[in-house]
């Protein structure tokens, strides 16, 4: 019976590959009543004095061969026992199983689907973002205008940045029926700052930036993803100075640390400073460079037969040698783009003269979509799978067995926990040592100020007891003056009553 029924159609998907159930020691007989398998994974019978336990709602049958089933049966008291478990790893039913094609008998409509999607798809809009990297006046803005045809808001900056600005603009484009959302990043002195890393690190923050807010979008409970701007960048052009030489350090360094965050596609800008011999001199120079370093920039997908030569061609004419300019001059009986020279005219579409029209059709009419899809499953999968390692969540454990978000939740819950409270403990330890380092502090210098307290004292004590002194010894001397002096004065006073006694006895003398 066993046998017959591996052959019935399989509906179990991955997540019905559960632990197997003990087994039974004696199985009941499975020959009584025909049995129905559905895609809850049950199969059930319906004997004379029993009654067949249904699937829910909606579910069907499926194809495929059957490694895992519960069996249940519900008796007339409404008890339920298990009848038969499989073990999962016993039959590998996905890795063998055989692929059945039919055919239809008529017109049924689902190749209509492509249809669909594409209207879905124009109905929704698409958005493309371009990250736009080079120094100051190497004519980044010029070359957005020309790409898209028309004339983006940009601000002059200028060579006295203190520090490296990225500043995204978003427009609203349509070509024909398709509605383009465009956001166009710059990098605003890029280039100006003496250490490296000013240069680049606020460039990698940018775009770490971005993939976290679609991170964050995509976490949340009600999410929206549809209706979300998705800011993330798609494409990185990196203007590189046609100083007809190599590389410069900043450039390796810079693109280094941005291929496996972004798609590089490096481009020579002012292509039309430099001779033709000498610019295909640099194109081999600077791929040289690239290679020998090991950065990894953006190669035209070849795998779709579609597309696959014209991108195999294009690969070789890395990087890019292009020109900008929206001024229009008038090249035989029609207006071009083109720069005019007292020497002649540089026209912006003509593949002899440049390789714009290259750069156009490999980022816009024919790579778009697989710079987008590059974007998010390989670098915003790089950065996801990163952070979500970096949260503790894992795929699958050392057993093989698939992680409960539940379980990892509250077992980083529980470390968070135990890490806050040993942070708490050290903090209280912490606080508890500074605490008495400053009471050992305090009582030192209370100690210094009570002996310094003392010592004043005791001068102060010293000096009074001299004061005493040099006051007593004044008063002494106070004294002995005012003795000296009523001395003196009694004398004074006898000398003066000889004197005025002598002239009185002589005039007497004479009148006798």
């Amino acid at each position: 019976m066993i046998s017959s029924l591996s052959a019935l159609p399989s509906p179990l998907s991955s997540t019905n590959l559960l632990l197997p159930a003990p087994r039974l020691t004696n199985p009941p007989v499975l020959c009584q009543g025909s049995p129905r398998y559905y895609s809850s994974g049950l199969i059930a019978l319906s004997p004379s004095n029993t009654e067949g336990v249904l699937p829910p709602s909606g579910h069907v049958e499926s194809s495929g061969s059957l490694s895992v089933f519960n069996v249940e049966l519900k008796t007339d008291h409404s008890r339920t026992q298990p009848l038969l478990t499989m073990a999962a790893n016993e039959v590998d039913v996905f890795a063998h199983e055989e692929k059945r094609n039919l055919e239809l008998g008529g017109h049924v409509g689902f190749d209509s689907l492509p249809d669909q999607l594409v209207s879905k798809s124009v109905a929704q809009g698409f958005c493309f973002n371009i990250l736009c990297v080079g120094e100051t006046g190497i004519g980044k803005s010029t070359l957005m205008n020309t790409l898209f045809n028309t004339t983006f808001e940009n601000e002059e900056a200028s060579h006295y940045q203190s520090e490296v600005q990225l500043r995204p603009q978003t427009y609203d484009l349509q070509e024909s029926n398709v509605n383009l959302k465009l956001t166009t990043v710059h990098t605003v002195g890029f280039g100006d700052q003496i250490n490296k890393e000013e240069s680049y690190k606020p460039i990698l923050e940018y775009i770490d930036a971005q993939f976290e807010r679609f991170l964050e979008e995509e976490l949340k409970i009600k999410r929206s993803l549809f209706n979300c701007h998705d800011t993330r960048i798609h494409i990185c052009l990196y203007f590189i100075a046609p100083t007809g030489h190599s590389l410069k350090s900043l450039d390796l360094v810079t693109m280094k640390k941005l291929d496996s965050k972004v798609n590089i596609i490096p481009i020579i800008a002012k292509a039309d400073t430099v001779s033709k011999s000498e610019l295909d001199k640099l194109k081999i120079k600077i791929m040289s460079e690239l290679v020998s370093n090991g950065v990894q920039i953006y190669q035209f997908p070849t795998e779709d037969e579609a597309v696959a030569e014209i991108n195999t061609s294009m690969n070789t004419h890395l990087p890019f040698a292009v020109i900008g300019s929206v001024e229009e001059i008038k090249v035989g009986n029609k207006m071009v783009k083109a720069r005019l020279y007292p020497w002649g005219s540089v026209q912006v579409e003509n593949e002899n003269h440049c390789d714009f029209v290259k750069l156009r059709e490999m980022l816009l009419r024919v790579n778009m979509e697989d710079l987008r899809e590059q974007t998010h499953t390989r670098h915003y999968e790089l950065y996801r799978r990163c952070k979500l390692e970096e949260m503790g969540f894992k795929d699958t454990g050392p057993d093989s067995h698939s992680f409960s978000l539940q379980e990892t939740y509250e077992a980083k819950r529980k470390e968070f926990l135990v890490d806050l409270q040993r942070k708490e403990d050290e903090m209280r330890q912490m606080f508890v040592n500074k605490v008495k380092e400053t009471e050992a502090e305090l009582k030192e210098k209370e100690k210094e100020l009570h002996e310094r307290f003392e010592q004043l004292k005791r001068m102060h004590q010293e000096e009074k007891k001299n004061l005493e002194e040099k006051r007593r010894e004044l008063e002494e001397e106070m004294n002995a003056f005012n003795r000296r002096r009523v001395a003196a004065e009694t004398l004074m006073g006898q000398a003066l009553q000889g004197c005025s006694q002598q002239p009185f006895k002589k005039d007497k003398d004479k009148k006798n």
